[in-house]
């Protein structure tokens, strides 16, 4: 039996393998679930280590320290008189006047913390865009209305923000303005700020890579009346991980939500909770793999804060960020305005630079460029790859021609997999197998 860890600034701890030279067998370890950079959390324990008194007691103590400087129930900011508020830009808080003597020395807004600024918190929090931790990336407003329109003609109206804080607070601004039908929202999130701006049923703290409610039975408490709420007919959850983060970690969370909702609502073994994971393009294969029943959409989703997949003059013309959703392809209506078209033969709409293929009989384009077929490989590849004879397959024109797929994909050679290369310094870190099973998957509860 693996011994029980104490708590890192993460909870539950996740279960990796060092992978040896050769054939040296490999040594399993725990790390933090959240933080892929040890100087964010440190936490690194052998599974078969055992860990001695004193070195809990000192881990115990540098996760008080790390902890959130307040709670739910401490925040009373939003009652005082506009003149006594202040905003602490250095220490990210909202800071209440018995407190500003600790922040003096401090870059302070005073006149911006208005009731509208408090509205909109990702205009007024600084994004963490760590990104080996938390990558906080937000969604543009066209990309938030388009989802928002979508989900309300499908007939769903509460809405699960799991890691989507801006997509949370635009539904309450459109339930303000009552332009629009009300939608309810909860955000699960693992940034503790939005404990200031939001109420307990509006915010749970939690980390989507363990299922970890930080706030325990209270926050469970709220996260299961949110999906008990009309039968669970009308909600639908939607999520945006770091794009670094770990495909089967966050499947196994969001397969353990599905299986929460299903329990609550007595629903049948065939029906599924409603979900979409918005992803790159390219883990498409690994999605489909946790999620079979999952579809890629074609929609472009452009972020406010990246550099790169932003709509606009300075960012790149086409995200590579797209819908994954068990929802059927044939309902969602994507914009017309911004290009898309509805092809007939797959059902489903699609960007206006993938064309259907006769061949193929789909329309192939994952970045939204138009692809081309290739008889020799009989599949459509990308427009800028050429066949190559010495390879039998197409490649980018200056590829390393003649070198396999197969064997291992870190130093090319047929004798051995990447698992077992001994050039790669023993430093890649390998999920150990099985990590998807709810039931094999050893997050280990920490204490």
């Amino acid at each position: 039996m693996v011994q029980p860890l104490d708590a890192c600034i993460a909870r539950p701890a996740l279960l990796f393998e060092k992978t040896g030279h050769g054939e040296e067998k490999g040594r399993r370890f725990y790390a933090c679930s959240a933080c892929r950079d040890r100087k964010d959390c440190n936490l690194f324990q052998w599974a078969d280590e055992k860990i001695s008194e004193a070195r809990m007691l000192a881990r115990e103590e540098q996760n008080r320290s790390k902890m959130p400087l307040f709670s739910h129930q401490e925040y009373t900011f939003v009652s005082l008189p506009l003149e006594q508020r202040r905003f602490c830009v250095d220490c990210q808080l909202l800071i209440l006047p018995e407190e500003r003597a600790n922040h003096a020395k401090h870059k302070a807004l005073s006149e911006d913390t208005t009731v509208q600024r408090l509205k909109r918190p990702s205009l007024l929090l600084c994004p963490l865009d760590n990104k080996k931790s938390n990558a906080q990336y937000l969604f543009a407003d066209r990309s938030c209305h388009f989802l928002l329109d979508m989900l309300l003609g499908l007939g769903f109206q509460n809405i699960l923000c799991v890691g989507t804080p801006r997509l949370h607070e635009v539904i309450k601004l459109r339930n303000m303005e009552g332009k629009s039908p009300k939608m309810k929202s909860l955000l699960l999130d693992i940034d503790y700020r939005y404990c200031q701006f939001y109420g307990q049923d509006e915010f749970c703290r939690y980390n989507m890579f363990n299922h970890h409610f930080f706030d325990d039975e209270e926050a469970v408490t709220f996260f299961q009346g949110f999906l008990r709420e009309e039968g669970g007919a009308k909600v639908v959850m939607i999520t945006d991980p770091p794009f670094g983060g770990l495909v089967k970690p966050l499947a196994n969370s969001f397969s353990q939500m599905a299986i929460t909702w299903k329990n609550l609502n007595k629903v049948s073994d065939a029906g599924q909770m409603p979900m979409i994971w918005i992803f790159p393009y390219f883990f498409e294969s690994r999605i489909l793999e946790c999620f079979p029943s999952f579809s890629m959409l074609d929609y472009q989703v452009d972020y406010d804060n990246h550099p790169l997949y932003k709509h606009g003059k300075t960012g790149r013309k086409q995200s590579p960020v797209r819908l994954f959703t068990n929802l059927s392809p044939k309902d969602i209506i994507l914009p017309e305005d911004e290009g898309y078209r509805f092809c007939s033969v797959c059902e489903r709409y699609v960007s206006a630079g993938n064309k259907h293929c006769p061949k193929c009989d789909t329309c192939p384009s994952k970045d939204g460029r138009e692809w081309r077929h290739c008889d020799e490989c009989g599949r459509c590849v990308k427009p800028s790859w050429r066949h190559c004879s010495s390879c039998g397959h197409c490649a980018l024109p200056d590829h390393p021609c003649g070198q396999s797929q197969t064997g291992c994909f870190n130093c090319g050679s047929q004798k051995h997999k990447l698992r077992a290369c001994p050039k790669k310094h023993n430093k890649r870190l390998l999920l150990v197998r099985g990590f998807m099973a709810t039931i094999s998957l050893r997050c280990v509860k920490l204490k």
